[in-house]
């Protein structure tokens, strides 16, 4: 098997699980396979692993093992095609966010920004929406907000107004053709930088990945079992905002009501501290720079 995928955090975020050799456990983020083997090398005969990912790619790494099964769909759908398989309660669900090594690397998919490639930047090729779609189509304000709201850019505004004018002269399609009509915003000093917030948010635009993040937690805490594990790794601030508030308040905005005493009842309790890599990791693999591992467990639910 080519090497797919290195996955980050690999110890540290099947550790988190606190594996039961009999448990049911969920790899929302198959890719390469790396933490689903990890976790099945932890289980007995009588565990069960269920895994996730849309990307039909994935499918070349699938794992041949009678404890295994691997589910063509994303991962916002988990509750749906766990039911499929009679499974309504696990014990541990880990995922590793954001794009694989292999979708960076295939420059055909249009991610980096190292290649010159078609901007399609979709996650499931076969969904319409692309990253074409979202720079050619999109109104200068929609353009503008998701520049904004995705890739944190303080100039959206310009950059939206600048690919707007461009792209009635000739169409944008391509990712250097994207960088040629951006370069004055583009310093030498930051020009990677900005690049890689320009790419992300066009990128989290076509695949929803807040929205698909939000469905997913919402979910979590009806699939686990009592003191079951969530174990997410997150690669920038968006997401791992959204992973910090749900576990902390079970909600992504403001703070959960508390009752006629002052106390909240929130499904999760964060376990530990937020973990990242440690150089040595970041030696050997430049994507886990980023990497944030956040845990949680489901609490005893109060009756009420």
């Amino acid at each position: 098997m080519e090497e797919y995928h290195n996955p980050v955090l690999l110890k540290e975020s099947v550790d988190a699980l606190s594996i039961k050799p009999d448990g049911v456990y969920v790899d929302v983020t198959f890719g390469g396979g790396g933490h689903s083997r990890e976790i099945l090398s932890r289980l007995g005969s009588n565990g069960r692993l269920y895994a996730f990912d849309q990307d039909p790619d994935a499918q070349r790494n699938n794992i041949d093992d009678e404890r295994f099964v691997l589910i063509q769909e994303n991962f916002r759908y988990i509750s749906r095609f766990l039911k499929f398989y009679g499974v309504n309660k696990v014990d541990g669900i880990l995922g590793d966010l954001g794009v694989s090594s292999h979708q960076f690397n295939e420059a055909e998919r249009g991610f980096s920004t190292r290649f010159d490639a078609e901007l399609d930047m979709r996650m499931n090729k076969t969904d319409e929406l692309s990253g074409y779609s979202v720079v050619n189509k999109y109104g200068e304000e929609e353009l503008s907000s998701v520049l904004f709201q995705y890739g944190e850019l303080r100039n959206a505004r310009a950059l939206a107004a600048k690919i707007v004018d461009e792209r009635e002269i000739e169409e944008i399609r391509t990712s250097f053709r994207l960088k040629e009509v951006l370069q004055q915003f583009l310093p030498k000093a930051k020009e990677h930088k900005i690049l890689a917030q320009i790419f992300q948010a066009i990128r989290i635009e076509v695949n929803q990945e807040l929205e698909v993040l939000k469905e997913f937690l919402l979910q979590t805490p009806k699939l686990l079992e009592v003191n079951g594990r969530l174990s997410i790794i997150s690669y920038h601030s968006l997401e791992d905002r959204l992973v910090k508030r749900f576990m902390k308040n079970g909600l992504f905005e403001g703070e959960p009501e508390k009752d006629f005493y002052g106390n909240v009842d929130v499904p999760l309790k964060p376990v530990g501290k937020m973990i990242v890599p440690t150089r040595e990791e970041i030696k050997i693999n430049n994507r886990a720079r980023s990497a944030k591992l956040r845990i949680a467990t489901l609490k005893e639910q109060k009756v009420k």
